[in-house]
């Protein structure tokens, strides 16, 4: 997926050199001269010395987590912060093994795996003690570094490849839009992006994870079924961990064992969300909110989207706010919630924008502070955010956290041609997110702790479950095909680790042709609601006039019903809320999460469980009533609607 520069120089990990006749037969493995692999045991695990050119070791974390770092010998004293991870005693804390060595391969045993370096090839396999394998490095030439400038810093494009089993399915990554469920046979590219949220945990139907341990933009490549690769753009060295269950509730509980776990968010965050894009005055949220209460229909959180502003910013609200205090003080005796949404990215217009490239607070020339920068995030919370939060809103949006530069947007990864605080923005570039979204939650926990955090944000990425956030999937738009294709999104993001997630229910770009009061508009946001009822966050957004219950007058008695149906299961949700946070469950479960060993689940990504008691199938097609629902293996199965 990347060019390589004229002057790129390839390091191998399985050769030293490649012959003329091997690369023009085509018998390039059969050429290869072996590599002379010399393994010793360590307090931890084992490190290897491959043909003088690589230098490999294995750390057992516990006995079920092998963490695999290899980089050119010639790399020496190389570390780069991994905040995405825990303190090293929590996220790699060890655990008791034995070494052993054939003339073939050096071996570590585990009370629950067996991982082998091969002393011919110098590739890793990892199985279970009963040789079930489960991850393999292919045999030849497994790993490679091509030697590259990037941003002034001399660095490599890696990758590393893998011998799949052939009916082996793959999931997690993150969130993204193809509609895939099952991996297998595509290609994913790993990199921030408006609806396409990068998360390099990657899972596997055969009961293991590996967690690909970079920020750099990175690729899963599985075109061809007998290799998957994965590679990013930059780094010193190849960094994954292994994470064996078998079950994936196991893989997940062990993820957040080494990112951080799920706190809990307020009651009222998992009941309904008004919300449009977007109301322009403090008098039209007022005036929606008490209409909801009139009406008797129930809502728990009405939003403030962007453009409260004078400018971006700056926390100045523009003449169409009068008293914000005092419009919270009103919602808040209708027993509503307020959100409000606030940027990273500063228009230049805006007297904290000055401040902050006077203080080079910024990332330049995107117009976002810098949340590596420890004192740009003081800035970001005591000049804006802070001073918005103390008027008394209860939980912050924060949009474009990719994060988005300046318009027009080109729709890529941003941060890879800049430079961070942190680092080189080739090796950070997906680390965004987290770092945001995380110095908001610290700095709101170190303001009060009688509010508990919820935020909303469109970007994620490796340990940002353990901060309080939501992500949605994005600026979608408004069709049956976008509908179909969040479903799958949703589930991947789920076993990527987060357990929280939403959509903008109806899309956010409505066609041109289809006002909210289209009769085929409306059956598209009744079917979108529906589903919405059954994610672990429920809200509507949108970008249209209006975009309230009562907007969609031939469905009205569907959505409420599905609203007054979110409510009557408030204490189940709620009690799921709480085993995500005690015990690290998921909400929203694809059927492989329960039902692994059934290959029937392993491509079923339009149906799920939303917790162990409900499985929950969309009708995601216009002008249908009626779908076929696979029920797996259980003593009993209950029709939700009728009993039977």
């Amino acid at each position: 997926m990347f060019a390589e520069s004229s002057t790129t120089s390839r390091l191998r990990a399985a050769a030293i050199c490649v012959t003329a006749f091997a690369v023009a037969s085509g018998s390039r493995a059969q050429n290869l001269p072996a590599p002379i692999v010399q393994a010793t045991s360590t307090v931890d695990g084992l490190t290897a010395n491959i043909s003088n050119n690589e230098r490999l070791s294995i750390t057992i974390c516990s006995p079920t987590i092998i963490h695999v770092v290899a980089h050119p010998s010639s790399i020496t004293g190389a570390t780069h912060p991994q905040p995405w991870l825990l303190d090293h005693s929590q996220s790699c804390p060890g655990a008791a093994f034995q070494f052993a060595q054939t003339a073939t391969a050096a071996t570590l045993t585990t009370t629950a795996l067996k991982v082998s370096v091969n002393l011919r090839h110098g590739n890793v396999a990892i199985a279970t003690l009963d040789n079930h394998s489960l991850l393999r490095e292919t045999s030849n030439e497994p790993r490679t570094y091509d030697s590259v400038n990037l941003n002034g810093d001399h660095t490599f494009h890696l990758a590393d490849r893998f011998s799949p089993d052939n009916e082996e399915g793959f999931y997690g990554l993150g969130q993204h839009q193809s509609g895939l469920f099952n991996y297998r046979g595509s290609t994913v590219e790993l990199a921030q992006n408006n609806t396409d949220v990068a998360i390099p945990l990657l899972l596997s139907s055969r009961g293991y994870a590996v967690l690909w341990n970079t920020a750099s933009i990175s690729s899963f490549d599985n075109r061809f079924p007998r290799e998957f690769k994965l590679s990013a753009l930059a780094g010193d060295s190849i960094d994954y961990f292994l994470v064996y269950g078998p079950e994936f509730d196991s893989i997940v509980h062990q993820y957040r064992t080494m990112t951080g776990h799920v706190p809990l968010f307020p009651k009222w965050a998992y009941g309904f969300f008004q919300s449009k894009d977007r109301y322009s005055s403090q008098q039209q949220i007022l005036d929606i909110a008490a209409q909801y209460r009139k009406l008797h229909i129930p809502m728990d959180a009405i939003v403030q989207d962007w453009f409260w502003w004078q400018h971006q910013g700056d926390p100045v609200f523009n003449k169409q706010y009068t008293d914000v205090p005092a419009e919270l003080a009103q919602l808040h005796s209708e027993h509503v919630h307020a959100m409000i949404s606030v940027w990273a990215k500063f228009d230049t217009s805006a007297a904290n924008y000055a401040t902050m490239v006077a203080q080079h607070f910024d990332i330049s020339p995107a117009q976002v502070y810098d949340p590596t920068n420890p004192a740009a995030r003081d800035f970001f919370w005591n000049a804006l955010a802070g001073k918005v939060f103390a008027q008394g809103w209860d939980a912050f949006w924060l949009d474009s956290s990719e994060p988005e530069e300046a318009y027009p947007h080109s729709g890529d990864a941003i941060l890879a041609n800049k430079q961070l605080t942190i680092g080189n923005g080739a090796l950070y570039t997906n680390v965004y997110p987290l770092e945001h979204t995380e110095n908001v939650s610290n700095q709101w926990q170190h303001t009060t702790d009688q509010k508990r955090v919820f935020l909303l944000t469109r970007s994620a990425f490796l340990g940002q479950q353990r901060v309080g956030a939501t992500t949605w999937s994005g600026d979608i738009v408004s069709t049956f095909w976008s509908l179909q294709h969040q479903i799958p999104a949703g589930l991947n993001f789920a076993l990527s680790g987060n357990p929280y997630w939403t959509t903008d229910t109806g899309g956010y770009y409505q066609p041109f042709d289809r006002p909210p009061t289209d009769p085929d508009f409306q059956q598209l946001y009744a079917r979108w609601f529906e589903f919405s009822a059954f994610c672990p966050i429920f809200r509507t957004h949108g970008h249209r006039d209006n975009n309230e219950i009562w907007t969609y007058d031939k469905v009205e008695p569907i959505l409420l019903n599905f609203d007054k149906l979110r409510y009557r299961m408030m204490p189940y949700i709620y009690s799921l809320a709480w085993r995500v946070t005690s015990a690290d469950d998921t909400i929203q479960r694809p059927l492989i999460m329960d039902w692994r060993t059934d290959p029937r689940t392993w491509n079923l990504g339009d149906e799920y469980m939303f917790g162990p008691a409900i499985l929950v199938a969309p009708i995601t097609q216009a002008d249908v009533s009626h779908r076929s629902v696979y029920l797996p293996a259980s003593p009993r199965w209950y029709d939700f609607w009728t009993g039977r």
